[in-house]
This record gives C-alpha cells, structure tokens and sequence, in this order.
C-alpha cells in the first residue's frame, strides 16, 4: 500500500509543478500561438486502458503457457501482487491501470510544458 501512496504523492506533487509553472498549456490547451500539446485526458485513458489490457493478456498467456511465466517480473513491478489469487489480479490490473495515469501526467505535463515554452534541443 505505501508504494501506492508514494507514486500518487511524487505524480500529484510533479504534476502542480508543472501546471504552477506553464499553467493551462500542461492540460494540452492551445495557447494560440499555433501550439497544440498532447490532451492529457485522452492520452491518460490511452495508457492506462493499454496497461491494463496487457496486464491480463500477460497474466493469461502465464496461464496458457506456465513454463514461458513471467509473473516474478509482475511481482517485482507492481507491489502486492502474488501469483495468483483473484485479490492480487485485482491489485495488479489496478496498479497497472494507475501507472498509465502516472505517464500521462509527468510525460504529457513535461511534454506540454517543454513544448509551449519553445524548448528546443
């Protein structure tokens, strides 16, 4: 539980540094000066819907195909899954979930961010 509460504090904290300092352009709004960022919205349900597929494609492949299992690499990316009882499934597929909420809030922020500010590298 306290690997989840950590990840939602460092994103909630990253996440009002950027809109503190871009403002409306971390969201992807278009600031008019012919820059068009990513909709954080759309590309947070993107990813975390991805994640979470793959999460039970991968789980279920483990199944299927238990000589070729991956779930001791599961278990050290998402805290608190075991294999498998029908609550660590449901800890796996929910942390999967909000890891694709995490991405789309720090890269999209930093994306939109660095390119409303005209960074260029």
């Amino acid at each position: 539980m306290l690997p989840i509460i950590y990840f939602t504090a460092i994103a909630a904290i990253l996440f009002l540094a950027l809109r503190m300092t871009c403002g409306a352009c971390v969201m992807g709004a278009n600031t008019g000066a012919g820059r068009a960022g990513l909709p954080l919205i759309p590309l947070g349900w993107a990813l975390s819907l991805f994640l979470a597929v793959t999460f039970v494609v991968c789980v279920a492949f483990d199944m299927i195909f238990p000589d070729y299992a991956m779930y001791e690499t599961w278990a050290g990316l998402l805290p608190g899954f075991v294999w498998l009882t029908p609550m660590s499934f449901i800890i796996g597929l929910a942390e999967s979930f909000l890891y694709g909420w995490y991405a789309a809030l720090i890269f999209g922020g930093l994306f939109n961010a660095m390119a409303n500010k005209g960074v260029k590298l």
